[in-house]
């Protein structure tokens, strides 16, 4: 963040369409199956691979700026009480790229700190001379370039894609390349949480990434992505960030508050205390900028980083009612099993399989043994060499749901404790799910609303049957090269023409009789012709 790039914002606050900065992010959608074992997202909230709730406090330090410094002053964080930093990279696009065993020696001077670790590139912040398209792939490879360094970290490093890009012309300037970037590192194999920077430098005030956030987060198929905020100038009153951040807590959407900090009187008299009173009330992640940075450092050069003559700033952040000494909680990872734990829990047993639906199955196995003590069982789909998970539980048995009718499954069960280690893998069980009952749903499909290029929808799926239906999966195909840009009440993942809805968790189950319905922003064509079948757990339904 640089205070130029703040006053821009100030200034360009009131040219930008002032109703998009009001925009609500969709409607609540519950969270994607656990993509690794470490850090990860669940029902809208960062958690550590034990299931508790990890909510950041702690500063950016500015690696990239003062490498030299960053040992001590990884220490000197710690000691004040954070339990996370945020790192300062670059890539080499502006500044000369920090090498793969610089990463390596930052994620061990973090590890050996006990802070979690957020690594961002910052070349990506947008100053008008790149599209954020070509800064966010650039990033994106710079991230896969690192594979090595960051495999096996999930439990440790969140990777922020890219600091503040710019995208302020439009939402696609923003969206798409986010889109694109997260899903080339998810092809790529990281498992890590992801972390996306808002555009406008950081501080989204078109509410574009408020408008989109939806759309990216299910684009995502892991579900383990956050979305991080820049407080500035932009966020001068109480009202304007108590309303910005409560919009993404209200639907169920992960946020934190990456960067905010500085005098008082200056940049639009941003109301820090409330950001961080309001973030320690909702349970929200905060990380102050800057230990050592560019403007309104927590320590000042001119005093050679003295921790001893903390800024204004520093003992607000750190020493204020709010601040980090007060809220800050360290990583289970680090201090919730014994000093040094590194034994892993014993394999857990064969699972066996009860209770095996069209939909779903009951799984359960002898529970692990550990040194210390289980605290969760990660349960995966086995095909072949590849490995997906599809539920967690802190019990020896499991009910997977959204399970394909008269499908062959193999599944298997793995064991962690406290400290984030994970036992072997335990053998498999191979079940196949019953047929999908026939002529037991309806469905209806209603175009809402048109306008040139896109069009609102909604399907009420009715259940016809005698019994509930649990963990539905509903198929259709579109005529005319339609595609769901955004869903509320299911998840929608689209191949070519074919869709396939998952439930939300409030949608999931539909009572004998009854109905559901989800809702949809879809974009088309010329034509919308409205698709003429649809299946329900691969069982042809009515259409109304």
């Amino acid at each position: 963040m640089t205070r130029l790039a703040a006053l821009l914002g100030l200034l360009l606050l009131g040219a930008l369409c002032p109703t998009a900065a009001q925009a609500q992010p969709s409607a609540p959608r519950s969270s994607a199956p656990l993509a690794a074992a470490g850090l990860h997202i669940s029902d809208g909230r960062l958690v550590e691979g034990n299931g508790n709730d990890f909510v950041m406090r702690g500063v950016n330090h500015a690696h990239t700026w003062y490498p030299g410094r960053t040992q001590q002053s990884l220490a000197d964080i710690k000691a004040f009480g954070a339990n996370a930093v945020r790192v300062v990279l670059a890539d080499g696009h502006r500044w000369s790229a920090n090498s793969a065993s610089d990463v390596a020696g930052v994620i061990a001077q973090c590890k050996a700190n006990r802070l979690i670790c957020v690594l961002e590139v910052h070349d990506t912040t947008g100053y008008g001379e790149d599209t954020a398209a070509g800064t966010l792939d650039q990033a994106a490879d710079y991230w896969i370039g690192l594979k090595d360094v960051l495999a096996g970290q999930e439990n440790y490093v969140v990777i922020n894609i890219g600091n503040e890009p710019w995208g302020n012309t439009a939402p696609e300037g923003w969206t798409a390349p986010t889109i694109a970037a997260i899903k080339k590192l998810r092809a790529a194999g990281f498992e890590h949480t992801i972390m996306v920077d808002a555009p406008n430098w950081g501080q989204d005030w078109q509410g574009v990434m408020r408008a989109n956030a939806q759309a990216v987060y299910a684009a995502d198929t892991t579900g383990n992505l956050i979305f991080s905020i820049h407080m500035y100038s932009v966020f001068d009153t109480a009202t304007e960030i108590t309303d910005y951040l409560n919009a993404f807590v209200n639907a169920k959407l992960p946020l934190l508050i990456g960067e905010f900090g500085g005098p008082a009187d200056q940049w639009g008299d941003p109301d820090e205390d409330t950001m961080m009173a309001a973030a320690q009330q909702l349970k929200l992640g905060y990380l102050a900028w800057s230990w050592s940075g560019n403007t309104d450092p927590i320590l000042d050069l001119a005093l050679n980083f003295d921790p001893g003559q903390l800024s204004s700033w520093g003992q607000r952040i750190f020493n204020g009612v709010n601040g980090i000494a007060q809220t800050a909680k360290e990583a289970t990872v680090f201090g919730g099993g014994a000093p040094g734990d590194t034994q892993a829990p014993t394999a857990p047993g064969t699972p066996t399989a009860s209770a095996v639906t069209a939909s779903s199955a009951t799984l359960a196995w002898t529970a692990a043994t550990d040194n210390v003590g289980v605290t969760g069982y990660d349960v995966v789909r086995v095909s072949g060499s590849a490995e997906t998970n599809v539920a967690a539980s802190t019990a020896n048995s499991v009910t997977v749901t959204g399970l394909t009718a008269a499908t062959a499954y193999t599944f298997a069960v793995y064991a962690r404790d406290a400290a984030g280690n994970r036992s072997a893998r335990s053998a498999t069980v191979n079940v196949t799910t019953a047929a999908a009952p026939s002529g037991t749903c309806s469905v209806a499909y209603r175009v809402v609303g048109e306008w040139p290029g896109g069009f609102q929808g909604d399907i009420t799926l009715r259940n016809t049957g005698t019994a509930a239906v649990t963990g539905w999966k509903l198929v259709f195909a579109f005529a005319d090269g339609q595609t769901v840009a955004n869903m509320w009440g299911g998840t929608p993942t689209q191949t070519g023409s074919t869709v396939s809805v998952a439930p939300a968790s409030y949608t999931s189950t539909i009572p004998a009789g009854g109905s559901v319905t989800v809702g949809f922003i879809g974009v088309k064509g010329a034509t919308n012709t409205a698709p003429t079948a649809f299946t329900l757990n691969g069982a042809a339904c009515a259409v109304a």
